[in-house]
């Protein structure tokens, strides 16, 4: 017998094919799942013809690091408008700088991960509030814009005669730049952490309820810890090191309970490459907690707590990208969920994609 040119074309299978439901020895859903008496195992899936069925976005490097980046200048903002408004300029100035450097920065790595610049301006031709990319982009240029005028207004004040109109008018923009920066910041330590989960990949779809707290809150402990590194510890010693510790004891406590909430959609941050990122991050971050905490008071102390909070921060980013890239590549990560929500759809008597109907026989 001779075969035909289709079976010689198809890939081999990588694993045991599953029975099709409706079968013999059904039950309601059909097969012989659940089956007590069943003399064959059941059937464990491993793969789908050798490829993934979830399509990775085709991102690299520097998309992980315009993450961290976004992060870092979002902490750094909100340090910057604690500092103007608590009358701190040495730390107003600096984080000030950190941010627009992190800013300018991260849009240079996003144009270098689209390949040619002029994609990323054409994401500001129009608003798309169901793109997280569009809203995003939007975002990032009013943090932008607002910080590079604090410190174009920073720069120009001390020119400028004390009391005069001119002085009075300086002051009145700063601040108001101060606040615009402030209030972009949140939002653009958070719509990155949107933008994964918007995808399509297993671990960062699943993960669409923790993963904003997670980045802020290692936006804030990046942010506070570069603060520590650049600024006198007579301007940080205090609210920035309170800030740094809360936002540290914050990723990792949020951070755990999305891994136990992901369940078996958590094993990517345990494979490589994610886990040494994941454990560089778990050690980083606590270290600078610990550091800002006790010896945060003096120089060398609260220069090694903010590189470490720092790196952790960085850690964090890349973990999760790793993770996320993984789940996606891997189809176990894609089919097993669906049948854990067909298994517990047929147990309340409705179909997976009719909420309250029966399931179709």
């Amino acid at each position: 017998m001779t075969t035909r040119p289709f079976d010689e074309d198809r890939p081999p299978i990588d694993g045991p094919r599953r029975r099709r439901s409706g079968g013999p020895g059904g039950g309601k859903r059909g097969g012989r799942r659940g089956d007590p008496n069943a003399t064959v195992p059941e059937a464990e899936f491993t793969s789908y013809y050798g490829h993934n069925i979830v399509k990775p976005p085709p991102w690299e490097w520097p998309i992980p690091a315009y993450l961290f980046l976004g992060g870092l200048a979002a902490g750094s903002g909100l340090v910057a408008a604690g500092a103007h408004a608590t009358g701190k300029p040495r730390l107003r100035s600096r984080s000030r700088i950190t941010a627009l450097a992190a800013v300018a920065a991260g849009g240079a790595a996003l144009a270098a991960d689209l390949g040619r610049p002029e994609r990323a301006l054409n994401m500001m031709r129009t608003v798309k509030l169901t793109s997280p990319m569009s809203v995003g982009s939007w975002i990032l240029s009013g943090f932008g814009a607002f910080t590079g005028a604090a410190i174009g207004l920073e720069l120009v004040r001390p020119r400028l005669k004390t009391g005069s109109g001119l002085a009075r008018a300086a002051g009145v923009a700063d601040g108001l730049a101060s606040a615009g920066s402030a209030f972009f910041a949140p939002p653009l330590a958070a719509y990155t952490a949107v933008l994964l989960s918007d995808t399509a990949a297993p671990t960062w779809h699943e993960s669409y309820r923790e993963l904003p707290f997670v980045f802020v809150s290692s936006a804030l402990a990046a942010g506070t810890g570069m603060s520590m590194i650049t600024s006198p510890v007579s301007e940080t010693n205090g609210a920035v090191r309170q800030l740094a510790v809360a936002g540290a004891v914050c990723e990792l406590g949020v951070g755990e309970l999305m891994k136990r909430r992901l369940g078996e959609l958590a094993e990517p941050l345990e494979q490589p490459p994610a886990k040494r990122w994941h454990k560089t991050a778990t050690l980083l971050t606590a270290a600078g907690a610990i550091g800002a905490a006790i010896f945060g008071g003096t120089r060398i102390g609260a220069a090694l707590s903010g590189a470490a909070l720092v790196g952790g921060s960085l850690a964090t980013r890349f973990g999760i990208f790793h993770a996320g890239m993984t789940s996606a590549k891997d189809p176990r990560y894609t089919v097993r969920p669906q049948r854990a929500r067909a298994a517990a759809a047929a147990e309340q008597g409705r179909g997976i994609t009719q909420p309250g109907g029966e399931w179709p026989t």
